[in-house]
């Protein structure tokens, strides 16, 4: 089921087991930041992003450390980046994956586009899974950058932005086969869920509620969902990149320094009190581009 009615969407959810699949992935595959650079198309539709002082060499050095740091708790894929994909550095937006399945996603930016047709990484993701290819039909479905899901219950929650369009969710819907997605509007000038909305292992969230168009609807299914374990944040924490943070364990929420910085005492410490510990790296030159730790992160299931 896929729609907008909250009603219709909790009440499938609510019932929703936690047995779809793991709540966590089993390993991750990153882009390394090659010829990093500002990307003036995708500079259209993310405010986000720095105008200036791009600083490649320190991008390179951020992201090996972030690799060296995942390593230590699960299996790393990393493939070169494309000096002509600048933003190639975020591939969750354009390669996803289930159990059974390598879902490509269709970009909305032409510099963005030229990622989902690297032969190396979708012959790497795509052995032994079906490939559910999107990148060419025309309605923009940017992954798991648009799409927040909970993967042990199988239920997606899906912003609508220029990103991504209502058609392109039910695209990603489908091909993620999830259980339940519910679409919402994302506030004007948000690009994607996935910065306003972290759903961990399946058993916390973080929400920015103003990234939403209808912030206090966003915050009750949330809420609904995860009870006291559903964890609001501010603007300012939103600014930070706080919600784009990823539960690559069980017990291990990653952000970046500057999230985790901005993250509330309080808010860490309901994090503790469900069991996740909190894991950050300084990611300063990466977050200029407009993304941050989570965007960097591809899951592989």
């Amino acid at each position: 089921m896929i729609t907008r009615d909250v009603d219709a969407f909790l009440a499938v959810a609510r019932a929703a087991a936690a047995d779809f699949g793991p709540a966590t992935a089993r390993g991750a595959f990153l882009v390394s930041p090659d010829g990093f650079s500002r990307a003036a198309e995708s500079a259209r539709d993310n405010s986000y992003m720095a105008d200036a002082g791009f600083d490649a060499r320190a991008a390179c050095a951020e992201h090996a450390e972030l690799v060296r740091r995942i390593r230590q708790h699960l299996p790393v894929e990393v493939f070169p980046g494309d000096p002509a994909a600048p933003d190639g550095v975020f591939p969750n937006n354009v390669f996803g994956t289930s159990a059974d399945a390598l879902v490509i996603g269709r970009m909305r930016h032409p510099v963005r586009q030229r990622e989902a047709a690297r032969s190396d990484i979708r012959a790497s993701l795509g052995e032994g899974r079906r490939i559910v290819d999107l990148s060419l039909q025309p309605h923009p479905c940017e992954l798991t950058g648009a799409l927040v899901i909970d993967r042990s219950r199988g239920l997606g929650i899906c912003g609508l932005s220029e990103r991504c369009s209502a058609e392109g969710a039910a695209l990603m819907h489908a091909a993620f086969g999830l259980r339940a997605t519910l679409v919402l509007d994302l506030a004007p000038g948000e690009y994607h869920t996935n910065v306003v909305l972290a759903v961990l292992a399946g058993r916390a969230a973080l929400l920015c509620p103003d990234g939403f168009a209808q912030p206090a609807v966003a915050h009750a299914v949330v809420q609904a969902l995860y009870g006291d374990a559903a964890i609001a944040l501010d603007a300012d924490a939103r600014a930070a990149f706080v919600a784009n943070a990823i539960a690559l364990t069980p017990s291990t929420v990653w952000m970046s320094a500057r999230a985790a910085a901005a993250l509330p005492a309080a808010a860490s410490a309901q994090l503790a009190h469900v069991g996740f510990q909190v894991e950050a790296v300084p990611l300063p030159a990466i977050e200029a581009a407009g993304g941050s730790l989570r965007c960097c992160v591809a899951e592989i299931f």
